[in-house]
């Protein structure tokens, strides 16, 4: 049905946006969460999220296999990918090439947008400000840029959000 890329900078709205479109789609939601509970800030934070989403909805927690846990998922339920910014991190951690990494998300996003219910993904964007100061900081910025336009292309629909506001992103001028 569709893939509809949710993309903007961090705090920007685009959760709550993907919970609303999932919500008004009307079938069982899977949320698929990416984050990995590392520290106590991150536990807290990943136990506020788990308490915010509605009760009906199924919670899966894959941080790096994201083509399996989605494959996994029933063809006829929504899908949060809530985010793909952490996926391409924690992959990075667990030492995956560029390439790699590139080539999960060619698979993942193809994958998702053959199904029938929609998904709805969540993701960063990170090129629009400071040069990062370390080699690994402009590595993550470069490669999460990188997939992010494979999701996108993948899309049926991709917003940028802005401060709670979405604006529709049209065709690329480059192909």
């Amino acid at each position: 049905m569709a893939l509809t890329v949710l993309i903007g900078g961090a705090r920007a709205g685009k959760s709550a946006l993907a919970a609303k479109l999932a919500t008004q789609a009307a079938v069982p939601v899977v949320f698929l969460a990416t984050a990995e509970a590392l520290d106590d800030e991150m536990r807290d934070r990943i136990a506020r999220h788990r308490a915010e989403r509605p009760t009906e909805w199924d919670t899966v927690e894959e941080p790096v296999d994201l083509e399996e846990a989605l494959a996994q998922v029933d063809p006829a339920h929504a899908i949060i990918v809530d985010c793909v910014t952490l996926w391409v991190s924690n992959m990075m951690l667990k030492g995956l090439s560029d390439e790699e990494i590139a080539e999960r998300a060619t698979a993942a996003s193809s994958l998702v947008a053959r199904r029938p219910a929609p998904t709805f993904v969540v993701t960063n964007e990170v090129g629009s400000g400071v040069v990062p100061s370390t080699d690994l900081g402009r590595r993550f910025r470069d490669v999460l840029g990188r997939v992010n336009i494979i999701w996108v292309e993948a899309a049926t629909q991709a917003l940028l959000v802005v401060a709670g506001r979405s604006i529709p992103l049209t065709s690329s001028e480059l192909a």
